[in-house]
């Protein structure tokens, strides 16, 4: 029986790794993303504006915030397909994630409780 190539060896390491696919990445996220910190804010505030205000805001924030990200996990020398690598870079964006999402909570709300508790929720979802 002939061994075959992984799905990801056929792909050039260039496109791998490419900007265009950073991005692309992002702006899948942060639809989903978008989604559920709309859904917990209107749930967790009970006002539907300031809900559509964090969301609106997110989308712009972490695009940015998950394409540095991104960029610059490339640069970290330690072992690009390991678990550990990627487990490291899941726990590092949520801590991102949710710190863009309390700030965000918190200048629009003007309530600290509101904002740790929209950005506990959607850290854990």
């Amino acid at each position: 029986m002939q061994d075959t190539p992984s799905s990801t060896a056929a792909i050039p390491p260039e496109v791998v790794h490419s900007h265009a696919r950073s991005v692309t990445k992002g702006v899948t996220w942060r639809v989903i993303g978008t989604l559920d910190t709309f859904l917990w804010s209107v749930l967790i505030t009970g006002h539907p504006m300031h809900a559509g205000a964090i969301a609106g805001l997110e989308v712009f924030t972490k695009i940015v915030l998950f394409y540095i990200h991104e960029r610059l996990w490339l640069l970290a020398p330690w072992s690009p397909d390991s678990h550990g690598r990627a487990i490291a870079k899941a726990v590092v964006w949520r801590f991102v994630g949710s710190l863009d999402t309390f700030v965000l909570s918190l200048l629009i709300t003007g309530n600290g409780r509101y904002a740790v508790s929209i950005a506990t929720a959607e850290a854990a979802t």
